[in-house]
């Protein structure tokens, strides 16, 4: 591979990018300050917007990261979360001669010669990186995720920000700690720059999804991929969105697909998707009718230790059987420290939240009469109530990207108005688990992906 001087994580990329994300959120910090200073809460609509505006000039990690703090329950106040969701990735895309030369540092020169046909025009943007449509030699369709240059230092000049951010949030409102949360993100971030993990990701999501029709994961062309290249088989496939008034029947298919693509792995090998975002799927159809989902993206992987996912499967029943010394020890087993009556019962509001669907066997949709836009709402309020007067706790990290899959996944089957037993669904999974079977199993799946185990 070519080495691109303007891939190099150089310090003046760096500090220009500091400066940049340093002063939008500067105004922004002090203005939330001087309204809590002078008898404001600093969560009022104007800095909520004031903090999108400020986010929403800039390209690339940092609005990965904002979009990723919307969706943890309130990290961030209501208001806040409301504008950061609107927030879309809109890096400008590079253009035809960028691609080739970029193509040309991962591949070498006559890199062409490797494609049968190859788009410069891109098919998609994100936040790190472009996808754009190629074909091999014999014709096979390919997506090439083509990382944009200079992201190294991006992301680490965005994440520096992000603790000065969290770091202001633990002094305005210190009900909850959040310097887990930061150390996890950064190094879920981090991972996303290196395409050749996320290459070793897809393999694993091949092999714990194979015997799962209603979801497909594509094929790695390891020979046209690099550390900041990955070619993956493109899946034709359409907006899940665009499904949401098709019959129930259609719409229930769709939600119990996307229930298998991410519980599935997780029940069977402690690995979760952290990033149900709508972009991150499509509809594959045969015979003119929709039949499951294509999953695309596998850069925020989460790769669980089996204590973990023994932990989640002993609070279910702990809630589901009222069992108070297993509820207990699944919170131990996670890390919550200091436990006591009161903050057990605090974190029992949001648990019996996110297992709610889990724990009710019987057909519902997922809010079950709950208005969509207050979905969680009422629970969060009353947690975060409840630990500015018992708190502060500190959140363990592993719960960043588990509370995202479960609120993005929540997301979805409101976006579909599913009628399911979600009851059932999960029962199904977990029916074989054992820890002494997963971590067999886990360490089977990730060696032969070459992936390292979770400590």
């Amino acid at each position: 591979m070519v080495q691109d001087d303007s891939e190099a994580n150089r310090f003046s990329a760096r500090a220009a990018r500091y400066a940049r994300v340093g002063a939008n959120m500067s105004g922004v910090a002090a203005r939330m300050a001087g309204n809590r200073l002078f008898g404001g809460d600093g969560s009022s609509a104007g800095n909520a917007a004031a903090l999108a505006q400020a986010l929403g000039g800039l390209k690339g990690p940092i609005m990965k990261v904002a979009q990723l703090l919307a969706t943890i329950p309130d990290v961030v106040p209501p208001e806040y979360a409301a504008e950061l969701q609107k927030l879309q990735s809109e890096a400008p895309p590079m253009g035809a001669a960028f691609v080739r030369r970029r193509m040309q540092a991962e591949l070498g020169p006559g890199w062409q010669t490797r494609f049968g046909s190859f788009d410069l025009q891109p098919a998609a943007a994100a936040s790190l990186g472009q996808v754009h449509r190629a074909t091999t030699a014999d014709g096979r369709p390919l997506a090439c995720k083509l990382q944009y240059p200079d992201m190294q230092s991006a992301v680490e000049a965005d994440l520096r920000q992000l603790e000065i951010v969290f770091a202001l949030h633990r002094r305005l409102d210190p009900a909850i700690d959040t310097r887990e949360i930061a150390t996890e993100i950064g190094e879920r971030v981090r991972e996303e720059l290196d395409y050749q993990r996320e290459a070793r990701n897809v393999a694993l999501y091949r092999a714990v999804l194979d015997g799962i029709p209603q979801v497909r994961v594509p094929d790695v062309h390891l020979d046209l991929s690099t550390r900041r290249l990955l070619t993956l088989g493109w899946l034709e496939g359409s907006k899940i969105l665009g499904f949401k008034d098709e019959p129930l029947e259609i719409r229930n298919r769709l939600a119990i697909a996307m229930f298998k693509a991410w519980w599935h792995p997780f029940a069977d090998a402690g690995v979760i998707h952290g990033d149900p975002h709508l972009g991150n799927y499509t509809v594959f159809s045969e015979g003119g009718e929709a039949q499951g989902i294509n999953l695309l993206d596998y850069g925020c992987i989460r790769i669980f230790h089996p204590r973990f996912v023994g932990g989640v499967v002993d609070l279910y029943h702990g809630l589901l059987n009222d069992e108070r010394d297993r509820i207990v020890h699944a919170y131990e087993t996670w890390g919550f420290k200091r436990l006591n009556t009161e903050l057990i019962e605090i974190l029992n509001i949001w648990a019996r939240f996110i297992y709610g669907p889990l724990l009710d066997d019987r057909v519902r949709s997922i809010a079950d009469g709950v208005a969509p836009a207050e979905y969680g709402r009422r629970q969060a309020f009353q947690v975060h109530k409840a630990l500015k007067e018992k708190g502060p706790v500190t959140v363990p990290r592993e719960f960043v990207f588990m509370d995202r899959a479960a609120i993005g996944l929540g997301g979805v089957f409101l976006h579909l108005k599913a009628e399911l037993n979600y009851h059932q669904l999960f029962e199904a999974e977990i029916e074989r688990f054992s820890l002494d079977a997963l971590a067999s199993r886990q360490t089977a799946a990730l060696q032969a992906a070459g992936l390292p185990l979770p400590v």
